[in-house]
């Protein structure tokens, strides 16, 4: 990734670029700058290059899933949440559901230490969320949340068990192809409603095209 960022910044008409996992923590270090959610969760998946001709960044995922939740008719305040997945999403989404002012956040992740680290931040940030992390499952949650990359491949094993799920539970996704992930399907299977990741895809791009001083992005448009 180093060799790859020094070669991109002596592109002279690159101005910006959007990064996507595995590299949303490892280009934080290579840059000059960062927003106040890149700050707060170590990730980026939006960078630009400033004035100066050095580089910032910013995470718009978690915003991204927090407006497609909305839009959706699922506004997360007081909600209780089950969020699976901690890593670069996860983070971004964690923090955007507790400025979102969600009752409490359970964590789960299947990688020791991620869930907690997060827990660890989000006490720093927000120190009257409860949170909490270990084997949580969607029992007695409003909303439950898969920000791990399982069902984006055929075969993928599900995020959870979709017969813990009770009707009403919304349940998203952030994979947003395919948009009906196993977990989506098993969801609306069940009488849940359901947020796929294309909601969280389009509600990034609005804000990273606006960070990048891009006009006229629309939905459904490409990228």
């Amino acid at each position: 990734m180093p060799e790859v960022w020094a070669g991109l910044r002596r592109i002279g008409n690159l101005d910006g670029l959007v990064i996507t996992m595995p590299h949303k923590a490892a280009v934080v270090p290579l840059l000059d700058a960062l927003g106040p959610t890149a700050t707060l969760t170590g990730t980026v998946n939006t960078a630009r290059r400033r004035p100066d001709g050095g580089w910032e960044g910013e995470m718009f995922d978690g915003e991204g899933f927090r407006d497609g939740l909305e839009r959706a008719g699922h506004a997360p305040h007081g909600a209780r949440v089950l969020l699976v997945g901690c890593g670069a999403a996860g983070r971004a989404i964690g923090f955007a559901l507790a400025r979102a002012g969600v009752a409490h956040l359970a964590l789960r992740d299947a990688a020791p230490g991620r869930a907690e680290a997060l827990a660890a931040r989000l006490a720093g940030a927000f120190p009257a969320l409860p949170v909490s992390t270990g084997a949580a499952g969607p029992e007695g949650r409003d909303i439950v949340v898969n920000a791990t990359p399982l069902g984006l491949r055929p075969g993928d094993a599900l995020p959870l068990d979709p017969a813990a799920l009770r009707p009403g539970q919304v349940v998203a996704d952030v994979i947003p192809n395919p948009e009906v992930t196993p977990l989506i399907a098993a969801a609306r299977r069940l009488g849940c409603p359901t947020v796929t990741g294309r909601a969280m895809h389009e509600g990034q791009a609005r804000l990273a095209a606006a960070y990048l001083g891009i006009e006229g992005w629309e939905e459904g448009a490409p990228g």
